[in-house]
């Protein structure tokens, strides 16, 4: 195996490893920081090491034995932690017995889903702010770099890293214990987790800002989050729900930009290039969700919308009306102005454009959506559609002022150009 092979297989155990390697880790030295540091340090060991050695049978076991020993290096310089260090050197001694001279060895598949889950609740805990949990989860469960983090979300690797290290610090002084929330405080926990990655996909589905319309790798990265949580919460309705939405969303990616990488809306894209594995996917795991039983949730309900668009052949087949009915019932469940304005985009394909210029009308005023573009855009499409071109044109432009996103910017720009040629541009959705 050449040096850049040997490389790039240490990337791809990287990304798969390092979460179960720090969860585990972090089980042992109950400091999520020290347990990311031992994990580098670990990793640092197999850059110098497999290269020359080569990639050990069982990657996960060996970097699991090296993150050990320097533990127990570093604790022993510690005599504060003596009485630490001597449960570590019992636990080291005790894996020593099963692993073989290669680190063949592998841990107990539960006790790794039940490491993985703690460090999931972890880096979500409320102590911590919502940015931080966004980089800590990417850091410690998706496997990325701060680079690879701040590339991502278009701010500074300076900017990740301090996030990072203070999320860090918070944890620490907080002394929040490596366990499962108990049962009076896991539904709030469990919804941190789940906000965290579904902000991770949408911020990959639909860029914020910079360049790029569609950023696949966050995507990936969320979607991969969401079903190891499954797999760790499988009687979980809304974890079903979340990954659910997540499939049928990401089935869409191929189709939703054109080959410069211009958004292509979805009721013009080419629907034979939705990944049918994933729609499928999506649609068995919004099953699981529905047979848990109880009422759906906001994850739930999104994918039961996101359902209505994937099992539609055409746009001219897709249920609008139950699009609105299940929006209305989301708008009940999770009331928000910005649920509102996509229960007007869908009253307005089931009724009619005026029927959901009245409700969008009515958000105008709503200080939350002061900023947000998609309101002129939405009310801008609606005027279009009503034959009102000057005033169209007039939201258009306003969005694309609104806009982050250089590719949303340049496609709101073109519709108002339509606008003012007299030509009723596309459906925006």
């Amino acid at each position: 195996m050449t040096t850049s092979e040997t490389q790039s297989a240490i990337d791809a155990v990287w990304r798969i490893e390092s979460p179960k390697l720090i969860a585990g880790l972090t089980r042992l030295v109950r400091d999520v920081g020290l347990a990311e540091d031992l994990a580098q340090d670990a990793l640092v060991a197999a850059l110098e090491q497999w290269p020359e050695s080569g990639v050990p049978r069982n990657p996960g076991a060996w970097l699991m034995a090296t993150a050990k020993h320097r533990a127990i290096d570093l604790l022993r310089r510690n005599t504060r932690l003596a009485r630490k260090h001597e449960e570590l050197g019992r636990e080291l001694a005790a894996e020593q017995a099963k692993t073989t001279a290669d680190f063949d060895a592998v841990q107990d598949d539960g006790e790794v889903r039940d490491d993985l889950l703690r460090l999931m609740f972890i880096a979500c805990h409320p102590v911590l702010s919502t940015e931080a949990m966004v980089a800590l989860t990417l850091r410690l469960l998706g496997g990325l770099t701060t680079e690879e983090i701040a590339r991502a979300f278009l701010v500074s690797e300076t900017t990740i890293a301090q996030r990072i290290v203070r999320a860090k610090r918070t944890l620490a002084r907080a002394r929040v214990p490596f366990e499962v929330p108990a049962a009076d405080e896991l539904a709030t926990r469990l919804s941190a987790v789940l906000e965290v990655i579904y902000l991770i996909f949408n911020e990959g589905y639909s860029a914020t800002a910079g360049d790029d319309w569609l950023r696949p790798a966050l995507c990936q990265d969320a979607l991969r989050l969401g079903r190891i949580l499954a797999e760790l919460a499988p009687q979980e309705a809304e974890v079903h729900g979340l990954v659910a939405l997540l499939e049928i969303q990401a089935s869409r990616a191929k189709a939703r930009v054109g080959p410069s990488g211009e958004p292509i809306l979805l009721l013009e894209q080419n629907r034979a290039l939705w990944d049918q594995i994933l729609i499928r996917r999506g649609l068995a795991a919004l099953r699981r969700a529905e047979k848990l039983g109880g009422e759906p949730g906001t994850y739930a309900l999104q994918a039961a919308i996101a359902a209505c668009h994937a099992v539609a052949r055409t746009p001219e087949e897709t249920d609008w009306p139950r699009i609105a009915a299940l929006y209305e019932t989301l708008a009940g469940r999770a009331p928000s102005p910005v649920v509102e304005l996509n229960r007007a985009v869908a009253v307005a394909m089931a009724f009619g454009p005026a029927a959901g210029l009245a409700i969008v009308d009515r958000l105008t005023s709503e200080p939350s959506l002061k900023t947000y573009h998609l309101l002129p855009s939405v009310r801008g499409d609606l005027l279009a559609r009503l034959g009102r071109l000057g005033e169209a044109r007039t939201e258009f432009e306003h969005a694309a002022s609104l806009t982050r996103n250089a590719r949303e910017r340049a496609l709101l720009l073109e519709r108002a150009v339509g606008c003012a040629q007299g030509a009723e541009p596309p459906d925006p959705r």
